[in-house]
């Protein structure tokens, strides 16, 4: 399935997700694209994929992106479509970490296999703590993600399941139970095939 994870900056997506991996090792994370340059000890096609500008237009011109979108008014992020159909043809779980708009996009081109959850802060107040410790950005910078961490958090209600990130591992354990769940839904299941099989046995009987 395709599971896809959103949340504020600064609530420890990436944290969880890393966490998640831990327990589910077979679980590929998916590798975004982005026109924004590498940061230090960033690794192309392991952080992102770095692209120019225009070869992300070509891209999203030749439907080569799932979603797409300009993050913070400048850069430009997307999902790689090919990846994603690789893992699931394979009968692979893929995850993948953007925003609610992203999100959006994705449930509206894949809602067979989309499972969308929302990691949330245990507070408001957390999560500026949390954006504060990290150091990485100066104030004017932390209060435009605060600002967008508002937005974030209006559309957590259009998501299938919420997880508060109050612990980390607890919370990664909270998503291995989501898939699970998912899993045995009767689309996910093909239930059908198990009530012709089921019943044609019943009935050679």
């Amino acid at each position: 399935m395709l599971l896809v994870v959103s949340g504020p900056s600064g609530v420890g997506k990436g944290t969880v997700i890393a966490a998640l991996r831990g327990l589910r090792p077979a679980l590929i994370e998916s590798v975004s694209c982005t026109t924004r340059p590498p940061r230090p000890n960033e690794v192309n096609g392991v952080d992102y994929h770095f692209v120019s500008r225009g070869e992300f237009e070509r891209m999203l011109a030749q439907g080569e992106l799932l979603e797409s979108e300009p993050v913070y008014g400048e850069h430009l992020y997307g999902t790689l479509r090919a990846p994603v159909a690789e893992a699931l043809a394979a009968g692979r779980d893929i995850v993948l970490e953007i925003d609610y708009r992203g999100a959006a996009q994705v449930r509206e081109r894949m809602p067979e296999d989309a499972v969308l959850v929302f990691v949330a802060p245990p507070s408001w107040e957390e999560l500026e703590r949390r954006l504060q410790g990290r150091r990485t950005e100066g104030p004017a910078e932390v209060h435009k993600r605060l600002g967008r961490a508002r937005r974030e958090i209006e559309n957590m209600v259009h998501y299938d399941y919420v997880v508060v990130n109050d612990d980390v591992d607890e919370a990664a354990r909270e998503i291995e139970v989501i898939l699970a769940a998912e899993r045995l839904r009767c689309r996910r299941a093909d239930a059908e095939a198990l009530r012709r099989r089921l019943l044609g046995a019943a009935t050679e009987g």
